[in-house]
């Protein structure tokens, strides 16, 4: 009988760039990208590794499921927050959109998203952190100006300013697990909003994928691969080092909530869950004595969740 395999396969082991580590984008971080600006501490590196297109994982599961469920039509306006270096726009664009706006918390990402996609007349990006606030009537900028905030010093764009009520649609991809005040961001994006607007969010599933916390395992006696989750129900803050093996000090923080929080978060905005997809990994072992195993696993266990919410008519 051969041994469990020394290394397990896991379709994650190399996660979606910046995405299962946290601390992010949007503002109310961790510690480490501080506050006001988000992931610009590490922008440098989230950039590269997402890129033009995004990663794999952006590729096969994440943008799709997105697009599938956001369902874009001609003409409509989305918004993308949490937006980053702007790797929705794209499928967004393409699909004939009449107008994009990407908010988010780093200028360094805003101005990579800017290089990108500005010469658009469709798009435009601002920089602000989409946590705070709330809505209409919230404060406005520091100058007390409504318009596109630079792309670098300190926040000048309130979410008053943003969330405004005019957005057909929604999107907020690989963020839920990234901000400290998820209610806050929420009602933000539903303040957004049209009645009846639609709001997609992918992430990390909560109920399977917890830095640190879940793991792969193997049963020799069944010869199954097992997932194993060694704690769920109380939110727990995990620092993540954005290089691991190398002393670089530079973390982000991931935001573990059970999935009743994120529901409950979503529901106090005022958004009603309507349709949902859980992701497994496209991922696939070598073959091998354990591979059949593995991929049942790969199959079995979603690496993401992606909800449809649509704004609720106020009672």
């Amino acid at each position: 009988m051969p041994p469990p395999p020394r290394r397990r396969f896991d379709p994650q082991a190399h996660p979606p760039p910046g995405k299962p580590v946290g601390g992010k984008r949007g503002g109310q971080g961790g510690a480490a990208p501080g506050r006001d600006q988000g992931w610009d501490p590490v922008a440098a590196w989230y950039d590269k590794l997402v890129g033009d297109a995004g990663s794999d994982y952006h590729r096969q599961l994440i943008l799709p499921s997105a697009l599938r469920l956001l369902a874009p039509a001609k003409g409509e306006s989305v918004i993308d927050v949490c937006c980053g270096q702007g790797v929705l726009a794209r499928g967004l664009l393409e699909a004939g959109i009449g107008a994009y706006l990407g908010v988010d918390a780093s200028p360094k990402l805003i101005a990579a998203a800017r290089q990108r996609h500005g010469g658009d007349g469709r798009v435009r990006f601002l920089v602000t952190d989409v946590c705070e606030g709330g809505g209409p009537g919230a404060r406005r900028s520091r100058d007390g100006l409504e318009r596109d905030a630079p792309v670098t010093g300190p926040l000048t764009t309130a979410p008053g300013v943003w969330a405004d009520g005019g957005q057909d649609a929604a999107a907020c991809l690989m963020a839920v697990h990234d901000v400290r005040d998820l209610d806050g961001m929420m009602r933000n994006v539903s303040a957004a909003l049209k009645p009846g607007g639609r709001a997609v969010f992918v992430f990390m599933h909560p109920c399977f994928r917890i830095p640190q916390h879940t793991h792969w395992g193997w049963d020799n006696d069944q010869k199954v691969q097992f997932r194993r989750v060694d704690r769920y129900v109380k939110p727990v803050e995990i620092p993540i080092s954005t290089h691991p093996g190398r002393d670089s000090g530079e973390q982000t923080v991931f935001f573990h909530r059970p999935l009743s929080e994120v529901l409950g978060a979503l529901g106090r905005a005022g958004l009603g869950v309507v349709a949902s997809e859980e992701l497994c990994s496209h991922r696939r072992s070598q073959s091998g004595p354990f591979s059949k195993a593995e991929h049942r696993a790969a199959e079995e266990f979603p690496l993401f969740l992606a909800l449809k919410a649509v704004k609720l008519p106020v009672s």
